[in-house]
């Protein structure tokens, strides 16, 4: 439910706030004081079209923010969207926000955080349907009567067998088109997978080996070079000539004269350490550097080899991948289609069985779900046209009419008729309304706006109130061309209405506004030269003189006819608790 709306620079409200209550919730006043403001500013805050114009004179943008409140969460959709948009907050509440600004970008908030309008329209859509001037009409979207229906029929949960067995239908038609695609063209497709396939296999790819192998290649490819570098590396370290003093000699030297150090300098013996450690380092480069010379090869043979494994891995790697890695993965993807397509006849026949066996569920189930919504439809109009002639419209027609798929999938039923099918059943489903004698059937959408449009709604909301889960309904206009007799009947149902929905109802009828659970007056005053829309919530003796107001003048009369009405309320309300 709606919990308070805050409005500020809007139209003519400078600064409003408004708390409600569960319930039926009345707004009175006199024409232009502001009501139809407060609905304007209510569809702006759940994502209706907010223009610059609402701005108030002399301000920079417009603020509107709504809170609500779930007492049922597990059942209302909108948690669903918040959830799936990460913008839950605990308790489950939820804040809606709309600032209008001067330069055209407007921002909106869920809970704080900015989202588009887009999805602020989307959540407001399952929040608040207002019924009258506005076009958030839930009831005159064609895409919710089936559902509708199949609520009132009771019908869900077939409706759910159904849809849960056609998805799988389509899954299975999905696989199996894959799979016949995969025929078409395994002729062709088969030469190649198996030449690709041995091409790479064949080649015993190892993950690493291109690396070791370019280092190989470089040294057998210099091995002369190599072979020379070690000679004289060697030469210089540890041969004599007699134009060469090797260098580990003279090491062996400097170690010897600095032994001799110590017998006249003990303090010398880490210079002795330091030389020993040097000529022990040099010692062992000698050994390393002969044991490297020894495994240099002149190999042309070996040379070849290298080279011409390189050159396949690299031919590999231009047809299958960049590197070795992704070439055993696409061996390893073409093996699975190949292992597919080796199976696909196997599958086509378990795949068309399985499809022969969803088809004679969704016959069963679809010809019962059918049954159950012709065998409802009628007794819906029935109870429709029961609420219209209540509310004034005794000669208005209400229909459920039924038309066959245009675009779907075929079937054979049990009587041997064909008919396409698609996600929703065997039919489409649309209301229709014929207001007055004489004029026809016309989609609802069709209807005239106003007061006609909003007992429309009133009365399909009270036949239907179980399968509606907006928990918001607003009436605007609701009491236009009825009198005061007929303003009863709407002010009951309504109230009625109310035990399910909270219900928002704009009236200018006394016998419609003493029924309200909340009653606000809306007037406007001048405040500093301007004009200030006023909402004050109404109770005791002030509601009386409102209701007495709503009559013509006050006076004794009419405040005696607003106690009078306000007390039947409550007389009527105790018959129905008792």
């Amino acid at each position: 439910m709606l919990t308070s709306l805050h409005i500020q620079n809007f139209a003519i409200i400078d600064d409003l706030t408004m708390s409600f209550k569960p319930g039926l919730i009345m707004l009175t006043g006199e024409t232009g004081a502001g009501k139809s403001i407060l609905v304007d500013a209510l569809e702006a805050v759940v994502g209706s079209r907010a223009e610059v114009t609402s701005i108030r004179a002399g301000a920079d943008k417009a603020i509107i923010e709504a809170e609500f409140t779930f007492y049922k969460p597990s059942k209302n959709p909108v948690l669903e969207i918040l959830k799936r948009e990460d913008l839950l907050e605990e308790p489950a509440s939820l804040i809606l926000s709309r600032e209008i600004r001067s330069n055209g970008r407007h921002i909106a908030r869920v809970n704080g955080r900015l989202v588009n309008t887009t999805l602020l329209r989307e959540i407001g859509e399952n929040l608040i349907d207002i019924h009258g001037q506005s076009e958030h009409l839930s009831l005159l979207k064609v895409s919710e009567h089936l559902r509708l229906l199949d609520s009132f029929a009771k019908s869900e949960s077939v409706y759910a067998q159904y849809r849960q067995t056609y998805q799988k239908l389509n899954e299975i038609r999905q696989n199996l088109a894959h799979i016949h695609q995969l025929e078409q063209e395994s002729a062709r497709r088969l030469d190649l997978i198996n030449y690709q396939l041995n091409e790479i296999r064949s080649a015993h790819l190892d993950r690493d080996e291109e690396d070791s192998l370019i280092v190989e290649r470089t040294r057998l490819a210099n091995a002369e070079s190599l072979t020379s570098i070690m000679q004289q590396t060697i030469f210089i370290l540890d041969e004599e000539s007699p134009d060469n003093k090797p260098v580990i000699n003279q090491l062996g030297e400097v170690l010897h004269q600095l032994n001799s150090l110590l017998r006249f300098d003990p303090a010398a013996a880490l210079l002795v350490d330091q030389a020993h450690t040097l000529f022990e380092t040099t010692s062992d480069l000698i050994r390393n550097l002969h044991a490297y010379l020894d495994t240099i090869e002149f190999n042309p043979k070996r040379l070849d080899q290298v080279e011409e494994r390189l050159n396949l891995i690299h031919s590999l790697k231009r047809k299958y991948g960049n590197t070795i890695e992704a070439i055993i993965q696409y061996a390893d993807q073409i093996q699975a289609e190949l292992d597919e397509i080796s199976t696909a006849t196997d599958k086509i026949t378990d795949l068309v069985q399985q499809e022969q066996e969803l088809l004679s569920i969704i016959r069963i189930i679809g010809q019962k779900l059918s049954y159950l919504r012709h065998q409802s439809s009628e007794k819906l109009s029935q109870a429709v046209e029961k609420e219209l002639q209540e509310l004034h419209m005794a000669k208005a027609q209400f229909a459920v009419q039924f038309q066959e798929i245009t675009n779907g999938n075929e079937i054979i039923l049990d009587n041997g008729q064909k008919v396409l099918f698609n996600q929703l059943g065997f039919e489409q489903v649309e209301f229709f309304i014929a207001p007055n004698p004489g004029e026809g059937f016309k989609p609802l959408i069709k209807i005239a706006s106003g007061g006609e449009t909003s007992r429309l709604m009133l009365a399909l909301k009270n036949v239907l109130t179980a399968a509606d889960q907006i928990p918001c309904l607003v009436f605007d206009e609701i009491d236009q061309g009825i009198g005061g007799r007929v303003g009863m009947i709407v002010g009951k149902k309504m109230r009625q209405l109310a035990r399910f929905h909270q219900v928002f109802c704009i009236t200018h009828l006394p016998q419609l506004a003493a029924y309200g659970d909340q009653h606000f007056g809306v007037s406007k005053k001048m405040s500093a030269s301007r004009t200030v829309t006023i909402v004050e919530e109404l109770t005791s003796e002030r509601r009386v003189q409102e209701i007495a107001f709503m009559f013509g003048d006050i006076n004794p009369s009419t405040l005696q006819s607003a106690r009078e009405l306000l007390l039947n309320v409550q007389d009527q309300d105790s018959i129905m608790t008792a």
